[in-house]
């Protein structure tokens, strides 16, 4: 989620949009779109962003003690996730992303992208980092008085820097998607378009996906047709041929999700696209507890505060070859999420902005959204470690969970302290020792799950 700056003394948050992240490189400006996609749906994708928290600062970030006191949540800035995630000796080693593109694509993306991340790097005394912006289509002017476009604005911001925070010497390629334009269609089609385009040019090495759909309300879904989401996986097959990594966050809703028109949630549980896809690793999401240098007070448990951890079963696909060894847990269908990161907004993260001009400053958001690219630069930096795209990491990260489990070699971290991921009436799901549809095989210990996991795809 966003936790957005007041308008008003008792203004509530915004809500954000979509991500996408990758590695490679550019050469040539992008515009138009490709060639006509599949059977369009005729359902909107919404960002993996959720709940109404206000927190804000003028002045720059606050310390975790200052939030604590102020808003009674935790707050965190990159040099914690850097201490948290055990990322500093790989950074010490060389391992930064360097050589590596992160690609996010965002409807409308942000104006003032390129000068927010300046002014968030310097801050923590990062170095900062270019950002291509490449526009997909008619991109309409931008509006600051727009929701949603200063919405996609706060998620591109959030995608941005999250990214960067992980991957500091990766090249960032903002994307900027035109979903407005789009006459009765909802945008992915373009989304995906954008994303075959970018993979067929060479441009990156992982692809994060912020956004999302309920499964239940693509067309056909009642009468058992799955053709409105599988006639839209081009992109990822597309990335699988070509050795790309493709990344969703879970979503911010636990068991359930959001209802078509987005105003509600299903009273049962359901899962989302594309996390639910099995070319997709999903990102699930996990609440840190740490100190102002980032050291941990406590084990992560599973987001669950203005928003929850999205995971449970697919109604759409059935479970993949690479969880047979999780079918317990699964069943016959595809469990999400496979891994998880920072994302519950009591300890959330400092992001920066001034796409809107009456509200510039600092915020703290969370969400999926901000997990999966977190994860994507976690994937730049194996991809590094490895000397080439990892791809599909799939059965790499289940291989790895199953043959070195919990041990220190394999940098996997169980989350397994009880706490679930039941969100809005519905029961969720537990997390327990091993796998569980709260947090999948649970989170990270970078130093070594990053040369772990490089390790493992020379096998697969």
């Amino acid at each position: 989620m966003r936790i957005a700056r007041p308008r008003t003394r008792t203004a509530a948050a915004t809500v954000g949009a979509t991500a996408l992240a990758a590695a490679a490189v550019i050469a040539t400006p992008l515009s138009g779109s490709a060639t006509a996609a599949p059977a369009v749906p005729q359902v909107k994708p919404v960002p993996a962003i959720t709940g109404q928290h206000l927190a804000h600062s003028t002045s720059g970030p606050l310390s975790t003690e200052q939030c604590q006191a102020k808003w009674k949540i935790a707050c965190y800035g990159p040099l914690q996730y850097r201490q948290a995630y055990n990322l500093n000796p790989l950074y010490k080693a060389g391992i930064t992303g360097k050589g590596r593109t992160i690609v996010i694509v965002d409807s409308f993306g942000s104006p003032t992208i390129q000068h927010d991340l300046d002014v968030y790097s310097k801050q923590y005394g990062i170095p900062s980092s270019k950002v291509d912006v490449v526009k997909w289509g008619n991109v309409p002017k931008w509006d600051p008085k727009n929701k949603d476009m200063t919405g996609w604005a706060g998620e591109s911001t959030l995608d941005v820097e999250m990214a960067h925070a992980v991957a500091p010497d990766a090249k960032i390629i903002l994307v900027e998607t035109a979903v407005a334009e789009t006459e009765g269609v909802t945008g992915l089609p373009e989304m995906m378009d954008a994303e075959k385009h970018l993979i067929d040019h060479g441009i990156g090495d992982a692809i994060t996906q912020s956004f999302g759909a309920t499964e239940n309300t693509f067309p056909g879904f009642d009468k058992g047709d799955f053709s409105s989401i599988k006639n839209l996986r081009y992109a990822f097959k597309d990335a699988a041929a070509h050795g790309v990594t493709v990344l969703a966050s879970s979503g911010d809703g636990g068991a359930t999700d959001n209802t078509a028109d987005g105003s509600g949630y299903y009273k049962e549980r359901v899962n989302s696209w594309p996390s639910s896809d099995p070319l997709v690793t999903s990102i699930g999401g996990t609440q840190l507890h740490l100190d102002d240098k980032g050291n941990r007070l406590s084990p992560e448990s599973v987001y669950n505060d203005n928003g929850s951890g999205g995971g449970g079963q697919s109604h759409v696909f059935e479970r993949p070859s690479f969880q047979n060894g999780v079918r317990g847990i699964v069943g016959n269908r595809r469990g999400t999420p496979d891994i998880s990161m920072a994302a519950a907004v009591n300890g959330g993260a400092w992001v920066y902005s001034s796409y809107d001009p009456t509200a510039v400053g600092w915020d703290v958001s969370g969400g999926t959204s901000e997990a999966s690219p977190l994860f994507s630069g976690i994937v730049a930096l194996a991809d590094q470690a490895a000397g080439h795209r990892l791809g599909n990491i799939n059965d790499a990260l289940y291989s790895l969970y199953k043959h070195q489990g919990y041990k220190p070699s394999s940098g996997l971290v169980d989350v397994n302290d009880g706490t679930n991921n039941s969100y809005q009436g519905v029961t969720g799901y537990t997390a327990v020792n091993g796998y569980d549809m709260a947090t999948g095989i649970g989170t990270i210990d970078a130093a070594h799950f990053v040369t772990a996991l490089a390790r493992e795809s020379r096998h697969h």
